[in-house]
């Protein structure tokens, strides 16, 4: 006999059962808890340090906050395994748009900052409304079969550089700008103990994932949870440190989120005075935010949905609508509490790997934000190590798509190609679409294969042009 909860999430429907959905909700939030801490830093410009910790703990539980929000709403309106908290790559865009601009004239940081918010509401208005009318999910499915197939593949590719970025596997290079990680020079004229802890993180991730290779080889259920765990415990152990936890700042925290985040947006409409310069600076960036995160949004669900064999007969995500209008209400939610763009996180297709394939997973991981509201460590207690290698992994496995495409036909080689190698090089999801977009169009004219269910193609690639030479990011 089914439960409410099974009648609720359709688990066994989905071939599933509650333990790996939860497994799944603990595997996601694992694989993203980096963003409660790195968010802040992002908006605020970690290298600035202390300058703005006012802004920065009002960011802090603005994460935090439209994290659960977002992810709730995959949870109990969509009902799918997908994680939403504030996009990588926007809350750099946040800082350099706004709050760098005002540090650097001798104003108020605050005042950029709230104007930024500003930004982000209206731009997330345009996509609740784009949402709600069905626009977006149109436009997803108006994408050409090629990047349909691409951009999972792409977005495996960024998701597995994002784990050996994160661990230290890949290093930067100022010659080749990157490079493996330099074993020699990390253990050079060092104890034997300061040698191991510094190469300590590198050789555990590797460990970790030819664990969850062979396990998974071994068809064992759990083997990315195993992995992250069996990781954890052996760096704890062996670098002989331990997880701390510290509640003094919560309270400072919630009285700058007061103060400063929760409904600044509405006292950032300064951003349109200053005559007409001022009003085309902000509505190109609002359309900039806009197609970001539209963009960014479908490629991850695309990417997710695949990964999850929840495509329907046409190749698109299934409960697609709902997707996007879940993304829309978080990021307008986002803008009202106080940080930058909420999206659908490309790191719930660790959990998705973990067997996840309902909202219930998504519960999980909700509930686990939540408690970092009040125990911050709570993302830090999983090192990088840990869950670098779900990562990587779920790179391995979302790389398959790729082998879809229809080499043989250039007018979709070349776009998929472009869409597949431009995520990982520009670290930007909706930058790998834009590409892919705009080749596909100047090939099909090119070429004499354009037709009328290309518009929609076409009018992506010509706001992505304007957007770069527009726009600097």
């Amino acid at each position: 006999m089914k439960t409410w909860l099974d009648k609720f999430f359709k688990i066994s429907e989905r071939g599933s059962n509650i333990k790996t959905e939860i497994i799944a909700g603990l595997t996601t939030f694992f694989a993203m808890a980096y963003i409660v801490v790195t968010n802040p830093n992002q908006v605020v410009g970690f290298t600035f340090g202390g300058v703005f910790d006012n802004i920065w703990n009002a960011v802090y539980v603005a994460s935090i906050l439209v994290a659960v929000v977002g992810t709730l709403l995959y949870a109990l309106y969509a009902k799918l395994p997908f994680a939403q908290a504030c996009g990588m790559g926007l809350n750099s865009f946040f800082f350099v748009s706004f709050i760098l601009p005002a540090l650097l004239s001798g104003g108020d940081p605050v005042t950029g900052y709230r104007e930024g918010l500003c930004v982000i509401l209206l731009s997330g208005i345009i996509f609740l409304v784009l949402s709600v009318s069905g626009v977006r999910s149109y436009i997803a499915r108006s994408l050409p079969d090629c990047l349909k197939k691409a951009i999972p593949a792409g977005i495996g590719l960024f998701i597995a550089f994002i784990g050996f970025k994160n661990v230290g596997i890949i290093q930067a290079n100022q010659y080749t700008f990157v490079q493996l990680f330099d074993f020699h020079g990390a253990i050079a004229d060092k104890t034997a103990f300061d040698a191991w802890c510094a190469i300590a993180p590198v050789v555990l991730a590797l460990l970790g994932l030819f664990l969850i290779a062979v396990l998974d080889k071994k068809n064992v259920k759990g083997s990315v949870i195993i992995s992250i765990a069996a990781v954890t415990v052996l760096y704890y152990l062996t670098t002989w440190t331990l997880p701390t936890f510290d509640l003094g700042k919560i309270g400072q925290s919630f009285k700058d989120f007061g103060e400063l985040g929760f409904l600044g947006a509405f006292k950032g409409f300064s951003i349109f005075a200053g005559g007409a310069t001022a009003i085309i600076n902000a509505i190109v960036l609002i359309i900039t935010f806009c197609l970001v995160d539209m963009f960014d949004t479908i490629g991850t669900l695309y990417g997710t949905a695949s990964q999850a064999d929840m495509l329907d007969e046409k190749g698109d995500p299934i409960e697609i609508d709902k997707s996007m209008a879940s993304d829309s209400v978080a990021t307008v939610t986002g803008a009202v509490l106080g940080t930058s763009t909420c999206t659908t996180f490309v790191e719930s297709a660790a959990g998705v790997a973990a067997g996840g394939r309902t909202g219930l997973a998504s519960l999980v991981t909700s509930a686990c934000f939540l408690l970092c509201l009040f125990l911050a460590p709570v993302a830090a207690i999983v090192p990088a190590c840990a869950t670098a290698p779900a990562l990587i992994y779920v790179g391995v496995l979302m790389l398959k798509n790729f082998a879809k495409v229809d080499m043989t036909d250039i007018t979709a080689a070349v776009p998929a190609f472009f869409a597949l190698i431009m995520m990982p090089l520009t670290y930007s999801i909706s930058n790998g679409i834009a590409v892919g977009a705009i080749s596909y169009v100047l090939i099909t004219l090119a070429t004499g294969k354009y037709t009328k269910k290309d518009i929609i193609v076409t009018v992506i690639a010509v706001l992505f042009t304007l957007r770069f030479f527009l726009v600097t990011m």
